[in-house]
Order: structure tokens, then sequence, then C-alpha cells
């Protein structure tokens, strides 16, 4: 390895990995690798058991009106199919020990990663400022506090959990793992058992395979707008960890941990589909909402503080094409965490009052500009160079033997957009093929099913251009 990806040890004396992190985007070296796939499993079931995702749920119920057994469906199925894509991301990490955004330039090139980059860190923003809203207005539920107040406080609390770094988020995800998991089975006790449901919840009205759909998506895309980050929480993990475990750690923990609180969010909009989707979960569990609104707020706190700490990788992955000398430690991630925090808090406390629809809105745009860059990420890993990469080329800003631009690539991501165009169906948007299928949304099945197979292609004709395992740096996966 080059001097540059390697700055001095973060393991501390007696073995274990310091309470502050002091990597960024470097490679971890093997004798810096700790854990089991098991911590991986904790990291995305404790994680995702948080107000956001049942809200994801609730949009099935509240703004698409599927029936409960519909919107259970379509959110069990989509889950079950985006975290395919999730997991597969995941089994990168412990094969080639650097955050995911990093890897990029191998597919894109040192400059051309930046058009995903740039809009990668948009995404972590924009999910920052949801988690934010939604964890503010149930810390001000408990404490009385206003709105905003609560809001600014939440995010707060993430920026310190950024600026520790890795080793607390995993510890705080294994505790919400228990705790979280039984404030949330305890809400589903309550609401069925003790305070019980309205007689119309389980009506079968207002099934459309338009709202079908855009639920599936939805449930799809919680599961794939992990995937820009979600090696950056097994690229600690042994490389012996193997592809196999780590894919099904991660695809068991972040499935099981999505599906459940999304069904709270479905069963809450069928009992309530008038009613915000907080004040619901608050009538329903009367008598113990006090309490489960202080864990999924404090809970969702930790879960956002995952957001901005990769936020905080992306742009030190930016930052490091614009001034390659730098080497970002500890101090430059919490200085890029409390910037991006204060970014982020602007369209927190503007959208508070007209939540659901902007965030619904969020998904579908997301989901668009998500799908090509995972199109031609998992084909070149997997299909293409098997997992053979020169760690050592994807830190000069030259992209050492990958270059500054892979055409191929950026002209698969732009075309990747502009065919889910007329297949979009939002509020804001809905393209003409969309509205010919019924406001069927199947815009991210398209752009797979083009990006695929044509970026495999067209590569292919450059075989000689895609480095061999014998010119490869002894880092590269076997």
């Amino acid at each position: 390895m080059n001097s540059t990806t390697t700055p001095p040890s973060t393991t501390a004396p007696d073995g274990t990995a310091p309470s502050v992190e002091r990597r960024t985007i470097d490679h971890i070296p093997h004798d810096e690798r700790h854990g089991r796939a098991r911590d991986i499993f904790t990291v995305w079931f404790g994680s995702n058991i948080m107000l956001l995702t049942i809200i994801t749920g609730a949009l099935a119920t509240t703004v698409f009106g599927l029936p409960f057994w519909a919107g259970a469906l379509a959110v069990i199925a989509g889950n079950l199919v985006g975290g395919v894509v999730m997991a597969l991301h995941a089994a990168q990490g412990p094969q080639m020990g650097v955050p995911q955004m990093l890897q990029t330039r191998a597919q894109f090139g040192s400059l051309g990663s930046l058009l995903v980059v740039v809009l990668v860190v948009f995404m972590y923003l924009g999910f920052f400022a949801s988690n934010a809203v939604l964890g503010g207005k149930a810390f001000a539920e408990v404490t009385g506090l206003p709105d905003n107040w609560a809001i600014f406080i939440i995010g707060a609390i993430s920026v310190v959990v950024t600026m520790i770094g890795y080793k607390l988020i995993h510890s705080m995800a294994a505790l919400l793992s228990v705790v979280a998991g039984l404030a949330l089975l305890l809400a589903f006790v309550w609401m069925l058992a003790v305070n019980g449901l309205p007689t119309d919840t389980w009506h079968s009205s207002g099934f459309t395979w338009a709202g079908f759909m855009a639920t599936f998506s939805a449930a799809a895309l919680w599961q794939i707008a992990y995937a820009p980050y979600v090696s950056d929480y097994t690229r600690y993990l042994p490389r012996d960890t193997g592809v196999k475990t780590a894919f099904w750690a991660t695809y068991a923990g972040c499935v099981l941990g999505s599906v459940l609180p999304m069904l709270l969010g479905v069963l809450i909009g069928a009992a309530l589909p008038s009613a915000d989707t907080l004040d619901g979960m608050g009538t329903l569990t009367h008598g113990i909402s006090t309490g489960l609104f202080l864990v999924f707020a404090v809970g969702i706190s930790v879960t956002n503080g995952m957001n901005l700490y990769c936020g905080a990788l992306s742009t030190i992955t930016v930052g490091q094409n614009i001034f390659p000398r730098w080497r970002a430690q500890a101090v430059s991630r919490a200085v890029i965490a409390v910037v991006l925090f204060a970014i982020a808090m602007l369209p927190a406390l503007l959208s508070a009052d007209d939540f659901l629809a902007n965030y619904a809105n969020f998904l579908s745009l997301l989901l668009c500009v998500l799908i090509p860059w995972t199109a031609v990420n998992l084909v070149d890993y997997y299909l293409l160079r098997h997992g053979e990469y020169d760690i050592d080329s994807l830190f000069p800003r030259d992209g050492g033997v990958y270059g500054r631009f892979n055409w191929v690539a950026v002209a698969c991501y732009v075309l990747g957009i502009l065919v889910q165009i007329p297949f979009l169906s939002t509020t804001l948007w809905t393209g003409p093929i969309a509205k010919d299928l019924g406001g069927v949304d199947i815009s991210w099945i398209v752009g797979l099913a083009v990006i695929c197979p044509l970026y495999y292609v067209l590569m292919t004709t450059r075989n000689s251009t895609i480095p061999v395992a014998a010119e490869l740096s002894s880092e590269s996966v076997a």
C-alpha cells in the first residue's frame, strides 16, 4: 500500500478500536480489522427501528390509500427485493476495506465519480432532515419543547455521534436492537390487545396497482438508499468474513429491521388514515405513547448519526479530489459534520409542516438518481472485475489505473436517469408512460433492466482497459 492510503494506526494499545475513530476514507489495513458478522446484523436491525421507517410504511395506507393487506404485502415484497441490492453492496466492504463512495472512483474515474458522490451527499442531507423532523416532533411530544428547538436538539445529538464515529455507532445500534425492538413489540401488543383498533381497520376496499407499486417502490428504495454507504459499516470486518456471510448478515438485519416498523406504520395508517401518523400512533398506544416516543426519538438521533457520518465521508471524498494532499482525520470529520448539520437544518425546519408530501416526492426522485449508480457498481464489481481492484489507485487525483473519467460509466449513469423519466409517477411529475399505466411507477425497474446489460456490453468491449488480477496490488480481492 502507498503511504498516502495508510495513516497512523487507529488501534488502541489493547488492540481494540479507540473511542474516537481517527480514520475517514483511507483503507483499513488487515491488522485493524475487527468484529463479526452478527455485529453487522445489529447495526442494520437496530438502526432501522425508528420513526421514519414507520412513516414510510404508513405511506401505503395514508398517501396511497391501500387497505392493510395490500400495504403489508407491498412493504414486505419491496424490502425483500430492495434488500438484495443493498446487501450486495455491503458484501464489498470486508473485501476492499474502503468506503463505498471512494470505491466509485474505480467505476467512474476519480473526477467522473464526483457526479455521483455530490448527489449522494444531498441524499444524506435529505434523510438527515427527514429524520430530524420526525425525531424532533416526537421529542417535543415528550418534553413540551417547541418543535423547532426539539428538531435542533435531535440533530445536534447526531453530530456528536458522527464525531465519535464507527465504534459508537455500532455500540448504540446494538443497544437499539434490544431497546427499540422491545418498544416496537410492545406497540403492536398495546394496539392489538390492550387499546384495540377501530372496526374498519381491516377493510379491503381501495386497492389500486398504482398505490401498490408506489408502496413497493418506496419499500425497495428504503433498502436501496443504503447502498451508497452500506460498505462504510462493513469495511472494518476481517477480510475472511466472506462475501456470503457479509451479505446474509446485512440482508437479514436490514430487511427484518425495516419490515417490522413499516408494518406498524401500515397498521396505524389503516386504523386512522386521516390522522397524522405520529398523532395516530400516540392515540393507538395511549398509556405508553410517551415512552415509545422517547425511545424512538433518541433512536432516530443515532440512526441519523449514520447519515451524517457517511455524508461527511462522501464530502471528504469530494474534497480530496480538489485538494489531493489533504489527509482528513477525526477533526476534519467533526468540522464537516457541523457544516452539513447546519445545511440540513434549513429544509428540516422549512418542511416540518408538510412533511409527508415532501417525503414521498423525495423518495421517488432519490430512486431515480440512485438506480443507475447501483447498476453500474454491481455489474462492475461482480460481473466485470470480480472484486479485483487496485486499492492504491483509488486515492490519486489522476485515478491511477482507472483514470479521471470512465465515460462509459458516466454515459450509462446519465442515460439511466433519462430512461426513467417517462416512467416516473410523483405529485411533481408524472411521465407519459406512467400515465398510460394508470399512474403505476416502474421507473426503477426500467432503469435496472436497461443499464445493467448496457454497461456490461459496453465495458466488455473495453476488456483491454480493465486491469487483470496480475496487475493489481497485493490488496486486491482474491
